[in-house]
């Protein structure tokens, strides 16, 4: 991890067809890149894994949104819950203000995605190239975004649990069918939800070191 860095944090709400999106936006001092995150099915930006994860990348320069891709009154819905490409279009919204923000809008920008969240994030990668320059998977259901696969163009991190034999084989075949430079990482004795100790400690630096490539070209020594 980097050095202790100073953060802004700020309240967002994006506003998108029919609704508005909560958020939280965090930037840190000379950040380097932004990163969007994508929760899975029934989380949300309180989720303690993206959190996690969101944390890790604050401490080492990248910032980050963590937003609901659904609001309050459509959480419970199971229809909008799998609806990839209704949760693919308020997540481009979000990339668009990401964009238009004052504080991001010259930052390289990553998406992060988790469960459902990362076939949205799939589908997003796809129909936005020019704007998205690196995705990472964390228990992804890329499965859910199958015709946009082969149109990915931004390298692409999936991450499993080992003992997720299910989502394994649906990231193996995802992998297969993706042209863009993929790479699949397993985390050795972690289950769907990375609940294990230690697991979620190797998602966030799996991450860390992806979008420090491919964001920012740089390897990482540390």
């Amino acid at each position: 991890m980097g050095t202790t860095v100073d953060l802004n944090e700020h309240p967002v709400e994006i506003i998108v067809p029919g609704t508005q999106l909560l958020g939280t936006l965090t930037v840190p001092s000379q950040a380097r890149g932004v990163i969007l995150f994508a929760h899975g099915t029934g989380s949300s930006r309180f989720s303690k894994r993206n959190q996690f994860v969101s944390r890790a990348l604050n401490e080492d320069c990248f910032a980050t949104l963590l937003l609901d891709l659904l609001c309050e009154k459509e959480d419970g819905d199971p229809e909008l819950i799998f609806d990839i490409e209704l949760l693919a279009e308020r997540l481009m919204v979000a990339a668009d203000w990401l964009k238009a923000n004052p504080l991001t809008s010259k930052l390289p920008l990553g998406l992060f995605g988790a469960s459902t969240g990362a076939a949205a994030a799939l589908v997003s990668a796809a129909r936005r190239p020019e704007m998205v320059r690196a995705l990472v998977c964390r228990g992804g259901r890329p499965d859910l975004a199958d015709a946009w696969l082969p149109l990915v163009e931004a390298p692409t991190l999936l991450i499993v649990g080992s003992l997720d034999c299910r989502v394994v084989q649906l990231n193996e075949s995802a992998r297969g069918r993706m042209e863009c430079v993929c790479d699949l990482i397993e985390v050795k004795g972690a289950s769907h939800l990375f609940m294990e100790i230690g697991a979620m400690e190797q998602v966030s630096n799996l991450a860390r070191q992806w979008y420090i490539r491919h964001l920012n070209g740089e390897e990482d020594w540390s």
